[in-house]
């Protein structure tokens, strides 16, 4: 189903404006979902917006379209402002061409909501994919988005997220929940997104997921949308190295140091933490130059949080898991009750495969070793692992200046490390290319007896 209708929405392509062509098939395909399953699902579709209604009436189909999607809205509160209304003025022969191919998809019964959120979850990724570059405003990629909900093990609570894009996190800490038996209602979300249209996509992603959230359209550092939160968890994306950003020198937010005005990193990691109860815990996407500038005042900021004692977790992840940037990514991972403890250091530059010649992603064992390392950390079972992983205590963190990249910490794994004394070095490998002249050997003769034989 999901090629079908990625291949539909190319009827599209090159009819609209690039940066509205998702908003028109994502709406298209909602549209019809709401129609296929109103008699079952949780959403009302008044008489005249079912999609029925539309296939079988005349005239401008892009203005029915528009209100079709406005009568939803008006039914459903939960979706108010989420649809788009961008219908009326197209190529309406494309348009009906590609309503056409959405109609012969049905959604309907029980598992109607998993086959749609199949269905955008594809959509999204193909999307991010054709912008490059710009599909980063929306879009993080699934192995991160796992890597961090594996990590922090969302289970019950509040989950925030300050620039919730299309709302992945959300998405996958549902999915992590259901997964563990538990409930829908076991998680609420929180959630801000400057851009409009994004903020749509979020809207729709959980409302197809079936999941309630308070999502706000503002900035962030303009308008905070939940000033009294105190978050479980937070899971987040801010965009890396944002030089344009609204700062107020004045703000609380700003307890460790105010960040500089030519980029927000520190900005977004201090607005986390102030979202964070008792005992919350966050993980955050960060450019790698927040794990070591001293520019402007930003090494003073990392300093005081980790003296804080905030910071548990810091994982180095392998280039090209971000088709949007070529910039090397990190997580960085706080933690309300760590108290001061030691600080845990990955170095993942080596894991993931490519997926293809430009994409790398996080395998299943990736992500099973990455993220059971830092359980088994938290509680038993730990040891370092040189070249991979190293528990580092505040002395020796201070001894690198607050410098947070894990390959300072981590080292060489022990295959790498040339500690062996060359006399001892050159002795085995004597040894061992004595052992191969002499196997060598062995199998010279079984070769001639074995043709001799054939000769015979």
């Amino acid at each position: 189903m999901d090629d079908v209708l990625w291949k539909a929405a190319d009827k599209l392509r090159g009819a609209v404006d690039a940066a509205q062509y998702k908003d028109f098939v994502l709406g298209l395909v909602f549209l019809k979902y709401v129609s296929d399953s109103s008699g079952e699902g949780p959403f009302v579709v008044p008489d005249g917006a079912r999609w029925t209604d539309l296939a079988g009436a005349s005239g401008d189909l892009g203005a029915r379209i528009d209100a079709a999607m406005d009568a939803v809205m008006r039914a459903n509160p939960s979706l108010d402002g989420a649809l788009p209304k961008i219908f009326g003025g197209v190529d309406q022969r494309r348009l009906g061409e590609l309503a056409g191919l959405i109609g012969e998809v049905r959604f309907g019964g029980k598992a109607a909501r998993d086959v749609l959120g199949e269905v955008y979850e594809y959509f999204l990724e193909k999307f991010a994919r054709a912008e490059g570059k710009r599909g980063g405003e929306f879009y993080t990629p699934p192995s991160v988005v796992r890597l961090l909900v594996e990590i922090l093990e969302p289970f019950k609570g509040r989950v925030y997220d300050p620039c919730c894009g299309s709302g992945g996190m959300f998405v996958q800490a549902e999915k992590f929940v259901l997964s563990h038996r538990g409930r829908l209602d076991d998680i609420a979300v929180y959630g801000q997104e400057a851009n409009e249209r994004t903020w749509r996509l979020a809207k729709m992603n959980l409302a197809v997921h079936g999941l309630s959230g308070d999502l706000h359209r503002a900035d962030t550092f303009y308008s905070d949308a939940h000033p009294g939160l105190r978050a479980d968890y937070v899971l987040a994306n801010p965009p890396f190295n944002m030089s344009d950003w609204y700062r107020d020198t004045g703000d609380p937010r700003w307890r460790y140091g105010v960040p500089p005005a030519g980029n927000a990193n520190f900005a977004w990691l201090q607005h986390i933490i102030s979202k964070l109860g008792p005992g919350g815990r966050a993980g955050v996407v960060m450019a790698n130059g927040s794990l070591s500038s001293r520019q402007s005042g930003e090494g003073a900021i990392r300093a005081a949080l980790v003296e804080a004692g905030l910071v548990s977790c810091v994982v180095a992840l392998p280039d090209r898991l971000f088709r949007s940037t070529p910039i090397p990514a990190c997580l960085w991972f706080f933690d309300r009750s760590a108290g001061g403890g030691p600080v845990l250091f990955i170095d993942a530059r080596d894991m993931g495969t490519m997926a293809d010649r430009t994409e790398r992603v996080l395998t299943e064992d990736d992500l099973a070793r990455i993220a059971g390392t830092y359980r088994s950390w938290r509680g038993s079972g730990y040891s370092d692992v040189p070249g991979f992983c190293r528990s580092a205590d505040l002395a020796e963190i201070r001894s690198h200046d607050h410098v947070l990249t894990p390959g300072r910490y981590v080292g060489t794994a022990r295959g790498d490390q040339d500690d062996e004394p060359a006399a001892a070095r050159v002795e085995r490998l004597t040894k061992e290319l004595y052992a191969h002249f002499e196997e060598s050997a062995r199998l010279d003769q079984v070769v001639r007896t074995e043709l001799g034989r054939l000769d015979g």
